[in-house]
């Protein structure tokens, strides 16, 4: 059971203790009240207040003391006026008269206000006994009971409704304002430091957002990067159609710039889907294990040709096993990126060196060059796409690590880059081992 149904449960239990509470102060109230005064309210004493006050309003004072100086049973009515003093000279507490008169005014049995022929108001009541109880009545009737729950259960309830559809009137808000296009909307300031499964869907709304809000940047990027890169190509083969129909005799170099144009053109397109594909991460990695020392190692064979043909060496070493979960292709692409990258801009007669380790769960692999480097204020664009560092050769498309980033980290992985001391750059690639990924 989650977080929302223990507060709903709390807040009931507290409802019903509320309610008791409410319901016992009143019922305490009432017999603090019965038993601070202690009146006379039963039959025998309303039927010897009526008969008081009728002969005190018809005959007078005088004709009240006769009467009850006259009864075989005398009957302790005070009759006691606006001073609060007996008018027939008997000691009288304070509490009886406040409680008697509280209960003239609300018009309850027990005590009586009369005028006197003379027009004199007085107060009649009958006082218990020392020692005597005053009837048991009950302090609280069944409606009044109900009167108690209901309202403690109404302000419960405005209560329970508030705590909920504020949050989610917050949501409904940061929905509408993402179907408009507003992707920057985020609800976790709205609900604050909640904690209940309310909160948990807000703050999956905003990591949802943020997703969405990146994927649409970079489409965003990537489309104007695309658009850039493209004019150059299109340009070219735009010169080249025009020279072929100036000069028929230069047709055959100029389909040949044209086919070179085209095929240049189609490996770009094929790297732009790639990134695409990654970046929205429609292209996730196939799971299964990759033995990544001999995916390494037969990358670097490869290159090494490359390599050496261009007057460069290789340098690998690789230390132990490196089993890692993922996407065989990818986990080459990325490699192979990376690898060629070091291969391309490492000074002639240097070389280019490869090392794999194992520490812990995770696979490092370093490839550093000895090439011009890249400004350390420029570190964090390497991995942008089309991005190419001032100075180096532009014959590339600047999407290979931006590539191998977006591969590596599909597979959970890390990937940065560094400048080596004395000239060079140097690529880490960290890897979450088979076990670990399982785990």
């Amino acid at each position: 059971m989650g977080r929302l149904f223990w507060k709903i449960f709390i807040g009931f239990w507290l409802a019903l203790v509320l309610a008791a509470v409410g319901a016992g102060t009143i019922v305490w109230l009432k017999h603090e009240e019965m038993t601070a005064a202690p009146l006379a309210m039963g039959p025998r004493a309303g039927y010897g207040i009526e008969i008081a006050a009728s002969v005190l309003r018809e005959d007078g004072l005088d004709a009240l003391r006769g009467w009850m100086s006259h009864r075989r049973r005398p009957m302790p009515v005070f009759v006691v006026d606006d001073a609060g003093r007996d008018v027939l000279g008997r000691p009288v507490s304070d509490s009886l008269v406040a409680a008697a008169r509280k209960l003239a005014q609300r018009g309850e049995p027990g005590a009586r206000l009369v005028t006197t022929p003379e027009g004199e108001r007085l107060l009649l009541f009958v006082a218990l006994p020392p020692g005597m109880r005053a009837p048991h009545r009950p302090p609280l009737s069944f409606w009044q009971l109900i009167a108690v729950g209901a309202a403690t259960s109404l302000a419960f309830s405005a209560l329970l409704a508030w705590y909920l559809a504020r949050p989610i009137r917050s949501l409904r808000w940061a929905f509408d304002s993402a179907a408009a296009g507003r992707l920057d909307t985020r609800v976790s300031p709205r609900i604050g430091s909640r904690r209940d499964e309310i909160a948990d869907l807000g703050r999956d709304f905003d990591r949802m957002a943020q997703h969405l809000q990146s994927l649409v940047s970079a489409q965003r990027r990537l489309l104007h990067d695309v658009s850039h890169e493209l004019r150059s190509p299109l340009a070219r083969l735009q010169a080249a159609v025009g020279l072929a129909r100036q000069d028929p005799a230069k047709v055959e170099s100029t389909l040949e710039r044209i086919e070179r144009e085209t095929n240049r053109l189609d490996a770009m397109v094929g790297e732009i889907l790639t990134l695409a594909r990654l970046e929205a991460r429609t292209a996730a990695p196939v799971r299964e294990p990759v033995d990544f020392a001999h995916l390494v190692a037969s990358i670097a064979e490869d290159a090494r040709f490359e390599a050496e043909a261009a007057g460069r060496r290789l340098s690998v070493q690789i230390a132990g096993d490196a089993r890692v979960s993922g996407d065989p292709a990818l986990l080459h692409r990325a490699v192979e990126n990376v690898v060629r990258n070091a291969v391309k801009f490492t000074a002639p007669g240097t070389a280019v060196e490869i090392s794999l380790a194992t520490t812990g769960e995770r696979a490092l692999l370093a490839v550093g060059d000895r090439g011009p480097g890249i400004a350390p204020d420029e570190l964090s664009k390497v991995f942008e796409p089309f991005y190419r560092a001032a100075g180096t050769d532009a014959s590339g498309f600047g999407l290979g690590l931006a590539i191998a980033q977006r591969a590596v980290e599909a597979h959970g992985g890390s990937i940065r880059a560094a400048n080596l001391p004395g000239g060079g750059l140097k690529v880490e690639i960290e890897l979450p081992l088979a076990r670990a990924a399982a785990g």
